[in-house]
């Protein structure tokens, strides 16, 4: 039996051998978190975001080109992380919505601008990854952090 091992070169490792499905899973939930941010929430203002998805709905075809893309790459994400098929037609879903609202001028755009698609899509699929492998190691940590209590007075 042949297994390979990692071996670190100036930090980084060469080569990781199998990939280990947590591993996998886990990346795909950072991408997803990267591209929920990029599309739907740059800026964002309470409950309610812009992204380029938002801003891009205004631009004849860049809109569309731009949530189809996407909208891919969150599917080919979540079909890498092994999600459950009905969490796969969940994303497609929202994605279907925000990109077939792109395709009526003016309203259909207005409309784009406000449904944030993409980013019900990637917390789909998150919500699937932490359900099968738990959130990433930053993750766990920074919400571990924010669950202290105050237990009182120290003598």
């Amino acid at each position: 039996m042949n297994q390979r091992i990692a071996e670190p070169v100036e930090g980084y490792v060469v080569d990781e051998g199998p990939a280990d499905p947590r591993r996998t899973a886990h990346q795909a939930w950072r991408r997803a978190e990267t591209i929920k941010r990029l599309s739907d929430r740059l800026i964002g203002i309470g409950p309610f975001g812009l992204g380029l998805d938002g801003v891009l709905a205004w631009v004849p075809g860049a809109g569309l080109a731009y949530g189809l893309g996407a909208g891919g790459l969150l599917l080919y994400h979540g079909v890498q992380a092994k999600a459950s098929p009905m969490t796969l037609a969940r994303m497609a879903a929202y994605l279907a919505a925000d990109n077939l609202s792109d395709t009526v001028p003016v309203l259909g755009w207005a409309v784009d601008t406000l449904f944030p698609g993409h980013l019900m899509a990637a917390k789909a699929l998150q919500k699937d990854i932490e359900a099968r492998h738990g959130p990433p190691d930053e993750v766990a940590l920074k919400r571990s952090a924010g669950k202290r209590r105050w237990t009182g007075w120290r003598r």
